[in-house]
């Protein structure tokens, strides 16, 4: 089988990475600011100076990689595998935290709603390479401080597909797997088959805030997987030297597999070196630089050695419509993280340097996932791959239109665009001269009018109804406390 896969680092380079992190993590440290996760380390043979400044041995990290489950598996709302992160297995999914969105209709910029996410997930649902759900959004209609809340509560009325989410603490975590238990029916259910990921990060350079660790160990307790990720900028807080920035994030991540492995073994954890550069001009973190592309890359590679299912990034771009400098930007970005083998990519739809969320940006990098797949698909060197006995029958000067074996093979061999054309141009015309966004934006229209996901039960409603209520109230009450 021919396949479209490449790396980058030499089993040279692999190795003077690993060694660098590791060293990273004994001989700089990182700061902890998690008593509990503290009590662990130290608990484990981790050196604590400086209040919670941690060096981490060797010894310590490569047990917990062996402990760490290489392979993750990701259900739906009816418990059927909709994911297994491993290898080079790689799926799609929007972006999220977008304080504006493109208005479906009117293609204006404007703050972002809990409608917004109902309708991202409408379209999502509808959409064969999108494999998970993100909101797309940081919702302003709502109670601001339960804004992640609200958002899953939409994911989960509007979609089956599983979803990536992320919290602001843990509190809010809790409501949200609660959320999540009610649709799976049970805590033991979610834990057997999880349809739902939490997303926490480090700060970088190489610090681990209460919070973000509350989350992680909260997870790793509950059995449910969890991505852990950096957002590095190079130049600002990590080194601008490519391999400096790649240690930095593979130190950070790797404390947090560490930990999470103390608190359960085979906690299910995700990592990525993810980063974009500080661009020196607007001091803006850029998403469609390619030197993102290359550390999506090499963490994805060195995660890969490490059995650590990875998280990628790739449909996000700094141009602020869907033009040319998008379309540059996230074909780039997928047919690399594909290519690359990342496991869990995200950041569909994501523009204007990840303030604007657009479903037009997400359903064009629909189209491009489905042409990256056919690359890796590859193509079959067999017998019927050959097609030696066909190429006799039909011989020199034939055609092989009317050939069985073209009926029985085109479908899984030919990639069929569906919204870009192929037609003539006197068709194009006839068609009534329709761009790719043109096209995008009628299909987007049609599915918010006629795509309806399945609805979940009455008594599944009325526990999200509930969690929710239940949490405003509890933000009421810690106002009324403060005041």
């Amino acid at each position: 089988m021919a396949n479209f896969h490449f790396d980058l680092l030499s089993p040279a380079e692999m190795e003077q990475v690993k060694e660098a992190t590791f060293q990273l993590m004994e001989r700089t440290g990182s700061r902890v600011y998690s008593p509990e996760a503290l009590a662990l380390l130290k608990a484990a043979g981790a050196k604590v100076s400086d209040t919670n400044l941690v060096s981490i041995p060797r010894s310590l990290t490569e047990k917990a990689l062996a402990t760490a489950p290489s392979k993750i598996d990701i259900f739906n709302r009816y418990g059927d595998l909709a994911m297994e992160l491993t290898g080079r297995n790689s799926y799609f999914g929007p972006g999220v935290t977008c304080p504006y969105f493109q208005d479906p209709m009117t293609l204006e910029r404007r703050l972002a709603v809990k409608d917004d996410v109902v309708a991202t997930a409408t379209v999502a649902d509808a959409l064969k390479n999108i494999d998970f759900l993100m909101s797309l959004c940081m919702i302003s209609d709502k109670t601001p401080q339960l804004a992640d809340v609200h958002e899953v509560d939409a994911l989960l009325r509007n979609s089956a597909k599983p979803l990536l989410t992320w919290s602001f603490n843990v509190d809010n975590l809790k409501d949200i797997i609660a959320m999540a238990e009610a649709v799976a029916g049970s805590a033991e259910n979610l834990r057997r088959k999880p349809n739902i990921i939490v997303y926490a990060e480090p700060t970088t350079p190489l610090a681990h805030s209460k919070e973000a660790l509350e989350k992680l160990m909260y997870m790793a307790k509950k059995g449910l997987p969890l991505v852990y990720s950096p957002g590095m900028t190079f130049g600002g807080t990590a080194p601008v030297t490519l391999a400096g920035a790649l240690t930095i994030g593979l130190a950070d991540v790797l404390c947090g597999v560490v930990i999470s492995q103390l608190v359960r073994e085979g906690a299910p954890i995700i990592c990525s070196s993810n980063g974009g550069v500080l661009d020196l001009k607007s001091f803006q973190a850029a998403y469609g630089s390619p030197e993102m592309l290359l550390m999506d890359g090499a963490g994805t590679q060195m995660l890969r050695s490490f059995g650590i299912p990875s998280f990628g990034l790739a449909g996000a771009t700094d141009s602020k419509t869907l033009d040319a400098q998008a379309a540059m930007e996230v074909t780039a970005e997928i047919i690399a993280d594909i290519g690359m083998g990342a496991n869990l990519i995200h950041d569909f739809g994501m523009s204007d340097v990840g303030m604007t969320g657009s479903l037009q940006l997400m359903v064009f990098c629909e189209e491009v996932a489905g042409y990256a797949r056919r690359l890796t698909q590859g193509f079959a060197t067999d017998e019927n791959g050959f097609a030696a006995d066909v190429i006799d029958e039909v011989g020199p000067n034939g055609n092989f239109l009317a050939a069985q074996h073209t009926f029985d093979n085109f479908q899984k061999e030919l990639y069929v665009p569906f919204c870009g054309i192929r037609q003539d141009y006197n068709g194009w015309l006839a068609a009534g001269k329709k761009t790719m966004a043109d096209r995008i934006n009628e299909k987007i229209t049609h599915l918010l009018k006629n795509h309806h996901p399945e609805p979940l039960n009455d008594s599944v409603l009325a526990k999200l109804d509930g969690i929710v209520t239940a949490a405003e109230a509890r933000y009421e009450r810690s106002i009324e406390n403060h005041q």
